[in-house]
C-alpha cells in the first residue's frame, strides 16, 4: 500500500490503528514523516538563565503515547550546553522552574503527587521538599530579592449572594443538579468550559512551607506574573478593577498591593491595558506594556516606563511599528529587553530608554507544535547573557543560548534528532510577491515534498492562519510537514491583517474582515503556479479559526479548488459575537457596533451569505467543546451545505475544544481527516 492510500484509508474508514505503526529500527533510511510520529516530538521551554549566566533550567516536553498526554521534566544546563542533565524524571508533568536569588535552590511546579503543587529542590545536594498541598493549581512563581518569599496566583471562589434558597431535599432522595444561575457577561472560556465562580488571587508563602497568606481580594482577578519590590514590601500586578469591567474587557491596570497593610494602589490610570510590570535595578522605575484603546482590531503594544510611584509616564517604543513582549531591564537601568515579531520572525532586541532599539537574536520560537505561529520565550541575566526557545521550519523548539555583547547564538540541544535523523522533511522556502488587490507586497512561506523534483507536477494546499491578528513564519509546523510528506507541495501565508508587518497592515481588515484579504491568498497561489511545478486540476484549501472563515469565504467566491476543508470557523457573525466565549470583545472591536444595529455589515462579512455560490466539496472540522468558535457554526454550514446538495461532511473532534492540537491523538486525526478528504476529490 502506497503512503497515499494508506491516507485515503485512515481518512475514509477512520482507523487510527496505532499498533500497526512501525518500529524505528524497522524504518528504511530517510523515511517521511507520519501521522504516529506526532507523538514522538519533543521541544523546550520555560528557559530560566541564572544570575550569573552560568547555568539555564529549562522544560523538556514530551507525549505519552499510552495517555494521550503532554508530559515535562525540567533540565539543567551549562551556558555553553556542556553538563546537561535531568533535574526531574518521570511521565507527570514538572514546570515553571525558578531559581532561587541564592542560586542553590530550585522552585517549580510538578503533577508527580495528582494535583499540581509546588516543590523546592536543594541543587547541591538533591533534597526536596513538598511546600503545598492546595486545592488549586498554582501559578506564575516569582521569588522574593531576599529569597525567603514566594508569590504566586491561586484561583479562589468568590461567594456571592444566591438569587434563590431551594428547599432541602430529603434524605437519600435523588433530584436532578441544582439549575446553574448565571449573571456575568463572560461565564464560559474556551480550554475551560462553564466557569466556577472563582477569581485568581495574590499569595504569598514562606520557603519553608505553611499556609499561604492571599493578599488580593474581590470580585476581581490578578493577571500575569507577580513583581516584587527591591526591599520585598509590596508586589506589582496587573488588574482590571474597573466597575465596568464586564465591559471593558482589555482596560487593566497596573497596581501595587502593600504586603503587611495590604493597600492596594492603583500606578497606571489610561483607557487601555496596562500589564506586564517590570521593576528597574535601582527600584526607581517601573517599565510595563500596553497602549490607548480606541478600539481598532489591530492595536500595538508598546513599552512605557514610569516613576515607581507611577507618575510621568514615557512611551519608549511608539516609533517602533511592532508589538514589544517580555521586557527585562538591563543591569545598568538603561536599556530593556524584549522580543518582538518582525515579517513572521521573532526576534529578541534591547532598546535604550529614548527608543533606539538593537537586534541580538532571531528564530525564537517553536511552541506551536501544530501549525508555524510565533511564540517563544526567553530569559536574559544581568551581565547580558540569555536563554531563548530557538526554531526554524526543520526544528520544534530547542534551547540555544546567546550574548548580548558578542551577538553569538548557540543552539544547544536537538530533542527531536532521535526522531529526524531518519525521517526527511520538506524543504521551506519564503516567498514575497504581490496582492491582485493594490500590488501590496505579501510574506509566504512555501514547503515541498521530501525527494521534491521541479520537473514534476504537485497538487497544493493552500493553509490559512486563525487570528484574524496573528503570523505564521519560518517554524516548524508539524501539520504542514505532513500535508508535504502525503506528496503535497503547502502554501502559508501573512495576508493583510497579519501581525508583525505594522499598525496600518494589520488594521486593513479592522471592520473590513473577510475582505481582501481574500485576493492576498489567491494571489498567492498564483505566484506558486507560476513556478511551474504544480498541478492546477488539484488545488485544495484548508485553515482553522480566522483561516476556516477565509476557507469557506474563498469556496464562496470561486471554485477552482477541488476540496476545502473549514476547520473551527465562524460561519455566521450575528450568531458568532452572540454565542463565543468573549461576547464583550467580539462585536466592538472587530464590528462598527451591536449585531443588530449593523445586521447588513455582519451578514456581508459572513460566509453563510455566499454558501449559495458554493460548489466546492467541503468537509467541517470543529473541536466538540470548541468554544470559541462554536459547534453550533459549523452546523449551520453543514446544514446549508447539504441543503444545497454541495458535497459535505461534519468531523466533531471529541474531548478537544478550540485547540485541537492540545491532544496528540487529535492533531493527528485532524490531519488524517483533512488528507482523507483531499484525496477522496483529488482528480
Amino acid at each position: 500500500m502506497n503512503k497515499l492510500s494508506f491516507f485515503v484509508l485512515l481518512g475514509l474508514l477512520i482507523n487510527l490503528n496505532f499498533s500497526t505503526a512501525q518500529s524505528k529500527k524497522d524504518l528504511p533510511a530517510n523515511s517521511t514523516f507520519d501521522p504516529i510520529d506526532i507523538f514522538q516530538l519533543e521541544y523546550v521551554s520555560d528557559p530560566q538563565i541564572s544570575a550569573d549566566g552560568s547555568r539555564v533550567l529549562f522544560v523538556r516536553n514530551f507525549k505519552d503515547i499510552m495517555t494521550d498526554g503532554n508530559r515535562s521534566n525540567i533540565w539543567i544546563s551549562n551556558f555553553d550546553g556542556s553538563e546537561m542533565y535531568p533535574i526531574t524524571t518521570g511521565t507527570q508533568s514538572d514546570y515553571s522552574p525558578r531559581l532561587s536569588p541564592t542560586k542553590n535552590k530550585l522552585l517549580y511546579i510538578s503533577t508527580k503527587g495528582g494535583k499540581p503543587q509546588m516543590y523546592l529542590r536543594w541543587l547541591d545536594n538533591g533534597a526536596e521538599s513538598k511546600l503545598t498541598n492546595l486545592t488549586h493549581s498554582p501559578s506564575n512563581l516569582s521569588w522574593s530579592p531576599d529569597g525567603k518569599w514566594i508569590a504566586f496566583l491561586m484561583s479562589v471562589p468568590f461567594q456571592s449572594k444566591p438569587l434563590v434558597q431551594l428547599p432541602a431535599k430529603p434524605k437519600g432522595a435523588k433530584w436532578e443538579t441544582p439549575p446553574k444561575y448565571i449573571d456575568q457577561m463572560k461565564f464560559k472560556a474556551d480550554g475551560a468550559g462553564f466557569l466556577k465562580n472563582e477569581r485568581k488571587q495574590l499569595f504569598v508563602l514562606s520557603v519553608d512551607g505553611g499556609t499561604p497568606r492571599q493578599l488580593t481580594f474581590g470580585d476581581t482577578k490578578v493577571n500575569g506574573k507577580p513583581e516584587w519590590s527591591k526591599n520585598g514590601n509590596s508586589i506589582l500586578f496587573s488588574s482590571n478593577r474597573h466597575e465596568d469591567r464586564e465591559m471593558e474587557p482589555r482596560n487593566s491596570e497596573v497596581y501595587k498591593v502593600n504586603i503587611q497593610s495590604l493597600k492596594v494602589t492603583a500606578l497606571t490610570k489610561r483607557h487601555g491595558p496596562d500589564s506586564n510590570p517590570k521593576i528597574s535595578p535601582d527600584g526607581k522605575s517601573i517599565a510595563y506594556l500596553g497602549y490607548d484603546d480606541n478600539y481598532d482590531g489591530y492595536q500595538v503594544v508598546h513599552l512605557y516606563v514610569m516613576n515607581q510611584n507611577g507618575q510621568s509616564p514615557k512611551c519608549v517604543s511608539c516609533n517602533f511599528d511592532r508589538d514589544v513582549e517580555n521586557i527585562n531591564w538591563s543591569k545598568d537601568g538603561k536599556g530593556i529587553y524584549f522580543q518582538y515579531n518582525d515579517e513572521g520572525n521573532t526576534k529578541i532586541a534591547i532598546s535604550d530608554l529614548n527608543g533606539k532599539i538593537t537586534d541580538l537574536a532571531k528564530n525564537v520560537g517553536g511552541l506551536s507544535i501544530g501549525r508555524p505561529y510565533s511564540g517563544g520565550q526567553y530569559t536574559v541575566a544581568p551581565n547580558g547573557k540569555f536563554a531563548f526557545t530557538h526554531s526554524t521550519p526543520d526544528h520544534p523548539a530547542d534551547l540555544a543560548t546567546g550574548d548580548s555583547n558578542s551577538k553569538k547564538v548557540n543552539r544547544l540541544t536537538r530533542v527531536n534528532d532521535d526522531l529526524f535523523s531518519h525521517k526527511k522533511l520538506g524543504a521551506v522556502e519564503e516567498i514575497w510577491y504581490e496582492s491582485s488587490f493594490d500590488k501590496r507586497k505579501i510574506q509566504g512561506w512555501i514547503c515541498k515534498p521530501p525527494n521534491f523534483d521541479p520537473n514534476k507536477k504537485y497538487p497544493l494546499i493552500l493553509e490559512i492562519h486563525g487570528g484574524p491578528f496573528a503570523n505564521y513564519g519560518d517554524r516548524f509546523s508539524a501539520e504542514v510537514q505532513l500535508f508535504a510528506a502525503a506528496g503535497y507541495v503547502v502554501l502559508y501565508t501573512n495576508p493583510r491583517g497579519s501581525t508583525s508587518y505594522g499598525k496600518e497592515f494589520g488594521n486593513l481588515i479592522h471592520h473590513n474582515y473577510p475582505s481582501q484579504d481574500y485576493d492576498d491568498l489567491i494571489s498567492g497561489v498564483d505566484a506558486v503556479i507560476k513556478k511551474g511545478y504544480i498541478d492546477e486540476d488539484n488545488l485544495m484549501v484548508t485553515g482553522g479559526s480566522g483561516g476556516g472563515v477565509l476557507t469557506s469565504w474563498i469556496v464562496g467566491k470561486t471554485d477552482r479548488f477541488r476540496a476545502a476543508v473549514v476547520a473551527k470557523p465562524v460561519i455566521n457573525w450575528y450568531s458568532f459575537v452572540l454565542y463565543a466565549d468573549n461576547p464583550a470583545t467580539f462585536y466592538k472591536y472587530w464590528f462598527p457596533g451591536k449585531p443588530w444595529d449593523h445586521m447588513e455589515h455582519y451578514m456581508k462579512r459572513s460566509p453563510i451569505s455566499l454558501v449559495g455560490n458554493v460548489k466546492t466539496p467541503t468537509m467541517l472540522l470543529t473541536g466538540e467543546q470548541d468554544y470559541r468558535t462554536p459547534m453550533g457554526e459549523s452546523e449551520q454550514y453543514y446544514a446549508a451545505l447539504k441543503l444545497n446538495n454541495v458535497e459535505t461532511a461534519l468531523v466533531r473532534i471529541q474531548g478537544s475544544g478550540h485547540g485541537i492540537a492540545a491532544k496528540p491523538s487529535n492533531l493527528m486525526a485532524k490531519v488524517v481527516y483533512i488528507l482523507g478528504w483531499f484525496e477522496r476529490y483529488k482528480k
